[in-house]
């Protein structure tokens, strides 16, 4: 349970999961209330997949006993359904908040695919140099992002001077980056080569909102992949 006030709210998930956890800090921003449900991925529940037949995936938010499912529309729907309560995820402005679901769409094309590539798909230390290459390079392009909505760094976060849309997106991934950091040896989003990036991880692991919700211990996240692949086998 995490927040102030009932809500009827339930999130299925994965502790791991950059998804869940985006969805998990979209509700503590907001301060609601909410019973979090550990799924078993080798033997997953039939209220998870009742709740979402098409994929069969997390996360799922219940609200008042209805389904959302996917992670970037559970978000917008946190923030237009508690518009009123706690900071905005996405902006007010329709420009930017264009500009937020763009980036946000980057960082699950790119990022998404180089993160599965790096810890779930790669064969050999070639493939994962390949796909740790393109994470690096999804992160650079990140890196002027975050120059630009930050004010050349000036503002703390890609939300500005709170945290939002994109960084609640990028954020999920960042447990996993530290696994990563540790099977190559050096941090993931690297401070000599993306240090505004780099700063900005270190502001967000540390906010409230992200405390005990973004992995922060790396072998543990280690072991749990050794079970993922074990089941995926």
């Amino acid at each position: 349970m995490a927040g102030a006030g009932a809500n009827d709210l339930k999130v299925l998930g994965v502790w791991t999961s950059p998804f869940v956890i985006r969805v998990r800090i979209a509700l503590n921003m907001k301060g609601l209330a909410y019973e979090y449900v550990e799924e078993d991925l080798g033997n997953k529940s039939a209220l998870l997949l009742g709740s979402n037949p098409v994929h069969k995936s997390v996360p799922v938010l219940l609200h008042a006993g209805r389904a959302i499912n996917e992670s970037q529309i559970i978000l917008q729907y946190i923030d237009e359904v508690w518009a009123g309560t706690g900071p905005a995820v996405l902006p007010s402005d329709p420009y930017e908040r264009a500009v937020a679901r763009f980036w946000a769409a980057y960082i699950d094309d790119k990022v998404r695919s180089a993160w599965l590539g790096m810890l779930f798909r790669c064969k050999n230390e070639e493939e994962r140099a390949e796909a740790v290459a393109r994470a690096s390079e999804a992160l650079d392009t990140l890196e002027g992002a975050f120059r630009d909505c930050s004010e050349e760094g000036k503002k703390p976060f890609f939300g500005g001077d709170g945290i939002g849309f994109v960084d609640v997106v990028l954020g999920g991934y960042l447990g996993w980056f530290g696994a990563v950091g540790k099977i190559i040896g050096r941090r993931l989003i690297d401070p000599a080569r993306t240090p505004l990036l780099a700063a900005w991880e270190d502001r967000f692991r540390a906010a409230d909102v992200a405390k005990g919700v973004v992995p922060d211990d790396v072998d543990k996240v280690l072991a749990f992949l050794q079970t993922l692949l074990a089941v995926s086998k």
